[in-house]
């Protein structure tokens, strides 16, 4: 039995490594493009399900013979959207609002089949941080780590250093819920024991 191939809708490595972790290597990877300004009074989980659902969206119609796999991740504090880090002023700003609070991470997700049905997860994560010291915050500004990440930290990375607690998906914060991804595939036949 062939299984049928899959489009991952992202470039980014800690989602192809995650994947690789459960065995679900993608056919193509094909990252999509879109807007992700959240809209007006628009809640951080309903954000990351449309971002999701757009980037599937958009890669479907280059592959319209595929499922089409696309994520999103958002780091929240309350209702308050935090942005990617592509500044250090940015990160740091994250980082100082993050320090000795809980906030909590929203991922979508979205396995769109050739069919146009539309299958998708949110997920939820609350992570606790400790309180950061200024030279703390220096220091990790210093390592580069924040660059591109969502609300300015790499929870893979040296900022475990800073998080007392993770309440739910840890796969969540570094980019992909597992368990849910492998439930979306595994429902579909795209994964599983008799995948080849």
């Amino acid at each position: 039995m062939v299984t049928p191939a899959f489009v991952l809708a992202s470039a980014s490595p800690r989602r192809s490594a995650l994947l690789a972790q459960i065995d679900a290597i993608p056919a193509v990877i094909d990252p999509a493009d879109i807007d992700e300004t959240p809209l007006p009074g628009e809640t951080p989980a309903l954000h990351a399900v449309r971002v999701a659902s757009g980037k599937a969206a958009l890669v479907a119609g280059r592959h319209p013979d595929k499922h089409i796999l696309a994520a999103d991740t958002v780091v929240a504090c309350g209702r308050r959207i935090l942005p990617k880090a592509e500044d250090m002023g940015t990160a740091r700003r994250c980082l100082a609002l993050l320090s000795g609070r809980r906030h909590r991470v929203h991922g979508g997700l979205v396995l769109q089949a050739p069919s146009g049905l539309v299958s998708w997860r949110h997920v939820q994560t609350i992570v606790v941080f400790k309180r950061l010291t200024s030279q703390e915050i220096d220091w990790y500004l210093a390592s580069g780590e924040w660059d591109g990440k969502a609300g300015g930290y790499a929870i893979q990375g040296l900022a475990a250093r800073f998080i007392r607690e993770v309440i739910g998906s840890y796969s969540n914060v570094v980019g992909l819920p597992l368990f849910e991804t492998s439930q979306l595939l595994g429902g579909a036949g795209l994964i599983g024991p008799a995948a080849s």
